[in-house]
């Protein structure tokens, strides 16, 4: 009996989510309002074409998510990413393909949680935000070792407030911009409000996917869903769609709103974090300013849930595959308690240390989307892999296994060239990291697949 035989019992997943359940993790990971924390950021970096970043940005995702749905009937695991590419590209780009998402999985939920301190602590200015985001930690750990399916039902009621809330924003924007009309020009969010730069909106998309990765996530969801392959895939195009509609939609919104110029947010980068919040204030009023500051705090929370969830199954994946400690890949109860314990362990030290600096977001938010673009990048050459050199699946069909996935790696080429020095930095010594593990592990290993 071989060893994989004797520790199965050990490190399998069990089956019980939906569709639904894929759509709540995916818009949870994702979150409906997730363009309220980065706003500001973007409106300055794209001289106040921010709803055409994110045009630009689900249009780049939109080829990611394809590759996705191609890889994800061929390897129908938990492991994502890693293990698409190992299937293939082979053992060496997979291991690198997992390791440069796991930052990203182990970071974005970190974002999140901070996200939902600095706004309780906006709330309720007396407790700081470093105790609130701590808190938000361990409770949302807690619904993820209760189980998946536990965390979905809870999930799905925080998705339906999250909605709730961007309904009563969008209708009080429109009737506010009816009534008293736009700040600045009704098609600026898509030219901005100066001088158009096509440099600076590749460099704000750079930023913008950030809101966007939680899509992806749901891949790693695949060994626990009842009904084959074919729901992940469809769940993982149906939110990256629903997510580019509801991110420009908010966007432009916002943005006509906004009473101060995207150069006024470029020279005073203290006030980018608040901008939503501020645009929604002085137009509307402070009462949804509240609503949505209640609404993003939990919000952000569950989505860092999703992310977890996530994480703790890269790890899962990899441990199983010995890539990574084979404590990892083991289940207590069809459940990754251990992974998910070291997720949550690691995205707890990352966004306590940010919380308690000035900087902390600011720091988070520029390093933590490069991983997973060069992961994605990875899933292309996969699919061209699998598919065209392989032909592991018959003769290939060109557009869908050479012409969107090399196109949709050069998107994202771009994006990482464009992407912030710091983040450049941190990616590559995380590349130099995991390659260094890679040669002590040695790559050259019978992965038993083909």
């Amino acid at each position: 009996m071989s060893e994989e035989t004797q520790v199965a019992g050990h490190s399998e997943l069990r089956r019980n989510l939906g569709f639904r359940d894929l759509v709540v993790y995916g818009l949870l990971f994702i979150a409906p309002m997730a363009p309220v924390g980065v706003f500001g950021t973007l409106d300055a970096k794209s001289g106040g074409a921010v709803a055409l970043v994110y045009l630009v940005a689900t249009v780049a995702m939109a080829f990611t998510a394809f590759s996705y749905a191609q890889m994800v009937r061929v390897a129908p695991q938990a492991g994502s990413v890693f293990t698409y590419a190992r299937k293939g590209l082979g053992e060496g780009p997979g291991f690198v393909a997992g390791w440069m998402a796991l930052l990203d999985y182990l970071l974005i939920p970190a974002v999140a949680y901070l996200f939902a301190g600095i706004a309780m602590e906006a709330l309720v200015p007396e407790v700081d935000r470093w105790v609130w985001t701590g808190t938000a930690v361990v409770v949302t750990t807690l619904l993820n070792l209760w189980g998946v399916r536990a965390a979905a039902r809870v999930g799905f009621a925080v998705l339906a407030l999250e909605i709730a809330v961007l309904l009563v924003f969008v209708v009080s924007a429109v009737v506010v911009l009816v009534r008293d009309g736009p700040r600045r020009d009704w098609w600026s969010p898509l030219t901005g409000d100066g001088a158009f730069s096509l440099a600076a909106v590749i460099g704000a998309v750079s930023v913008a996917v950030l809101s966007y990765l939680g899509f992806d996530a749901i891949a790693s969801f695949a060994e626990e869903v009842t009904g084959g392959s074919r729901k992940v895939a469809g769940a993982v195009l149906f939110c990256l769609a629903l997510a580019g509609v509801l991110f420009v939609a908010q966007t432009w919104l916002v943005a006509l709103l906004e009473p101060v110029s995207s150069v006024e947010l470029a020279v005073a980068p203290a006030t980018q974090g608040s901008a939503f919040y501020d645009a929604v204030d002085a137009s509307v009023g402070g009462w949804l300013h509240d609503l949505v500051a209640v609404s993003k705090a939990i919000g952000a929370a569950f989505a860092a849930l999703a992310g977890q969830a996530a994480g703790g199954r890269l790890l899962f994946a990899m441990g199983r595959d010995r890539r990574l400690p084979h404590l990892l890949g083991r289940t207590d109860g069809g459940v990754p308690r251990v992974a998910l314990l070291v997720s949550a362990a690691v995205t707890m030290v990352a966004a306590l240390w940010a919380a308690r600096r000035d900087d902390g977001l600011d720091q988070l938010v520029s390093v933590v989307d490069v991983g997973a673009l060069t992961a994605f990048v990875l899933l292309h050459a996969s699919v061209v892999g699998w598919f065209a050199v392989r032909r592991a699946e018959g003769p290939p069909h060109r557009l869908k296994h050479a012409v969107l996935p090399v196109t949709g790696a050069a998107i994202l080429v771009a994006v990482i060239v464009e992407a912030s020095p710091a983040a450049q930095v941190v990616g590559v010594v995380w590349l130099g990291i995991g390659l260094v593990v890679l040669a002590v592990q040695g790559a050259a290993r019978p992965s038993g697949q083909d």
